[in-house]
């Protein structure tokens, strides 16, 4: 048996001997109010005769009642029921050893004897069993409230008190909560679960600094955006992480815990509130409809699905050459609407006879065309691929869909066809003017929807550099000047569904993408955000405008005008004539010419698209 086990068992048992003498000794001194002259001689020599046999019976009785062997640093009410019981048996033994060994006298001792012995020996018994117990949880306890994060919260409402009584209660939670923040006056100086509220937004800054915070937690879900950035402005120069509730419904829910924080993504800092849009009101034009998305596995093309899906379309037809992302949204939607009538296709927009196959089995009425090429320095790269892909894979998925009478084909384009100075800009200006061209001669109603960047997309600049502080830095911006135009991933969908039900055919539509961000801006408060200081313990450094890349990008060109639509965030650019029966010709051209691998290709594009300003690598 182990050593150590041993001599604890050999210290307990030591302890017992020396509770049985103090707890005889207590229960004269008690009944006698402490005097202890006032104790008869009898009784103490009784007593005296009995200890040592009330010793080793002690001794065997709590061996029984497994006081020796139990693991007391688990100590629970079982633990606790044997303690009683034998410490109980022990004065039961007591009394049957004094009335045996003084059998003449009928009070050997007082009666109140038996019982206040018990008891003290039942205390002193418990002390010893359990304060080990206790002890060690507080120590842990300090220990591990000294190693949590120390939080402060923003808020001193049902939010900001649920997550208090959380983190307070689970030991699995790594935070402390310090201080609350709130404006009202009223909770100032009044304390939740023990944590004050110390004062209004104005002391954030100089707080977290005195208390050495390392996370804010903003838990306000009632409050609203503009309220929410105004925060986030004064917390992200703390060099604090940064975390907060999405939003109300939580709170209306009751579904308030840690789990459901989020960390404050840079979206919550872009300057503008988040697009809503009414989707069940419009979305009846998919309803019962066969629909068809090209580029399904991509950032666009899945969240069309996923919106989509959500509209009860007699079949959402999924077409994609990227196997790997097509088969994660294939098993995303078959879980989230198990009775979706789904179809998921590895095909090529560029395979003609592939194409008219698949629109000849599945007859969509609707077309949403999201495959493409999309990175400007991978395409100038590759500028043949761009014109393969983005220029022949349209016609050719156009070319399906007038041919077998698709109602409504939405292509998604990009704000970098407008003057575009990169190969991929140019080819999506050729795609818009295929779509103006075939709308003329079809039935089909065509129409292009021009957005900026989509924040969190595959590639986009934000997963960057989220991957860059993650290892230190250093984040690379390409100018300090560079501006760009941002929105959501669902956002944006949200707005090409809606254009989708605003078309008659022919049109541009234009998402209005709020106030252009500075990309340097954004790398700034994404390293505030994640607990750093710009420069300081992640540096930014400027890598140059790379080929074909704008420091900033429009989103019409002179030419276009711009006309509402009952959606605010949504315009039509006036289409731009232009010479169809050239436009074609061009186009043939293009396509005969491209399949050769030509080192040219730019120039042949340029005379398809005047406004293309060719840079040189």
């Amino acid at each position: 048996m182990d050593k150590q086990l041993w001599i604890r068992r050999i210290g307990l048992m030591i302890y017992d001997v020396v509770a049985v003498i103090v707890a005889s000794y207590t229960a004269l001194l008690v009944r006698f109010d402490f005097e202890l002259s006032a104790i008869p001689d009898s009784y103490k020599t009784i007593m005296l005769q009995v200890l040592p046999f009330t010793l080793i019976g002690t001794v065997v009785i709590f061996y029984l009642f497994h006081m020796y062997s139990s693991l007391w640093i688990y100590a629970s009410v079982t633990e606790l029921v044997n303690v009683v019981g034998a410490s109980v048996t022990v004065g039961f033994m007591n009394l049957l050893l004094i009335f045996s060994d003084n059998r003449e006298k009928m009070t050997p001792m007082p009666r109140s004897f038996y019982a206040i012995f018990t008891i003290v020996l039942m205390i002193l018994v418990a002390i010893s069993r359990f304060s080990y117990r206790v002890l060690r949880s507080f120590l842990q306890r300090r220990a591990t409230q000294a190693s949590r994060k120390r939080v402060m919260i923003i808020g001193a409402g049902a939010a900001g008190e649920a997550l208090i009584r959380e983190m307070l209660s689970s030991k699995y939670i790594d935070m402390k909560p310090v201080c609350v923040i709130d404006d009202d006056k009223k909770k100032i100086g009044n304390y939740i679960r023990g944590i004050k509220v110390i004062g209004n937004r104005k002391l954030i800054e100089v707080v977290a600094k005195e208390e050495k915070i390392d996370e804010i937690i903003i838990a306000i879900p009632t409050a609203k955006e503009s309220e929410i950035r105004e925060i986030l402005d004064i917390c992200k120069r703390t060099g604090c992480e940064l975390k907060r509730l999405p939003g109300v419904y939580q709170l209306v829910n009751g579904d308030i815990s840690i789990s459901k924080l989020r960390y404050v993504d840079i979206n919550d800092l872009l300057g503008r509130k988040p697009i809503e849009i009414d989707l069940d009101s419009i979305m009846g034009y998919v309803s019962d409809k066969v629909v068809m998305v090209t580029g399904g596995g991509g950032s666009i093309g899945s969240e069309l699905c996923r919106q989509i899906a959500a509209h009860n379309p007699a079949m959402l037809v999924i077409v994609d050459i990227y196997e790997n992302t097509t088969y994660d949204i294939q098993n995303e939607l078959k879980h989230n609407f198990p009775n979706l009538n789904l179809v998921v296709l590895i095909a090529s927009v560029r395979n003609t006879k592939r194409m008219d196959q698949i629109f000849e089995m599945y007859r969509p009425d609707i077309v949403y065309h999201a495959a493409a090429h999309k990175h400007v320095p991978l395409m100038e790269d590759s500028p043949n691929e761009a014109v393969k892909n983005n220029v022949l894979g349209t016609w050719k998925v156009v070319q399906a869909a007038d041919k077998w009478k698709v109602k409504r084909f939405v292509m998604i384009s990009t704000d970098k066809a407008v003057n575009p100075t990169n190969i991929m800009g140019a080819t999506k200006r050729i795609c818009e003017m295929i779509i103006q061209t075939y709308d003329k001669r079809s039935e089909t109603e065509f129409v292009a929807v021009r957005f900026g960047n989509v924040l969190g997309s595959n590639g986009s600049v934000i997963p960057l550099f989220k991957k860059q502080i993650a290892e230190g830095g250093p984040v690379t911006v390409t100018h300090p000047d560079i501006i760009r135009y941002f929105m959501t991933i669902p956002e944006a969908v949200s707005l090409v569904l809606q254009a989708g039900a605003y078309a008659k055919g022919g049109e541009i539509f234009v998402l209005d993408m709020g106030e252009p961000v500075k990309i340097l801006d954004l790398a700034k408060n994404l390293i505030l955000l994640s607990g750093h200081k710009p420069d300081e313990d992640i540096k930014i450094i400027f890598t140059g405008l790379r080929p074909g890349e704008k420091l900033y990008e429009e989103m019409l060109m002179k030419e276009e005008g711009m006309q509402d639509t009952a959606n605010k965030l949504i315009h039509i650019g006036k289409p731009i004539e232009l010479d169809e029966e050239m436009f074609m010709k061009q186009l043939e051209y293009l396509r005969d010419y491209v399949v050769e691998e030509p080192s040219d290709i730019r120039r042949v594009v340029k005379e398809i698209v005047p406004t293309y300003q060719i840079k040189s690598n």
